[in-house]
């Protein structure tokens, strides 16, 4: 992660978006939006990171990020947003024409398939494991395919 009047901004922004919710692992959920920004290393990337959730998560608008972040970043966040309307699939497909949203998006799936996240944790079955990692295989394949 870099860090920038802009990145600060954005990660300021999604710590106050994010407050009190918690991931599938129980844990505080601003932990993935920064342990994807850490892996970045530009400042647009580092922005689209920390921010990649928070159209989809929180009452954060795509309206709220154009007053305040470049085109750059806005578009990335866009495309990062999944719409339920949306086919996943289709959706990853669209962020691979996006090198930054591609960049996150590969991150987050590394991030998202790391099973260790769920140590501890009862009803983690091997069934949700298994759709899991076929899942974010899939997707991986589709954005370096």
């Amino acid at each position: 992660m870099i860090y920038t009047p802009l990145t600060n901004k954005a990660m300021k922004l999604a710590y106050a978006a994010h407050e009190g919710q918690v991931d599938k692992c129980g844990q505080p959920y601003i932990f993935h939006p920064y342990h994807l920004a850490e892996q970045m290393d530009d400042e647009a990337s580092t922005c689209v990171a920390l921010l990649h959730d928070v159209v989809e998560d929180t009452d954060v608008t795509l309206d709220d990020l154009v007053r305040e972040f470049p085109p750059e970043v806005v578009e990335g966040v866009r495309l990062m947003t999944h719409d339920p309307a949306v086919d996943y699939f289709d959706y990853v497909r669209a962020i691979k024409g996006h090198p930054v949203a591609q960049k996150v998006k590969l991150a987050d799936l590394a991030h998202n398939s790391d099973e260790s996240r769920f140590a501890g944790m009862d009803g983690v079955t091997e069934e949700l494991l298994s759709r899991r990692r076929q899942k974010y295989a899939r997707a991986r394949d589709i954005l370096l395919g």
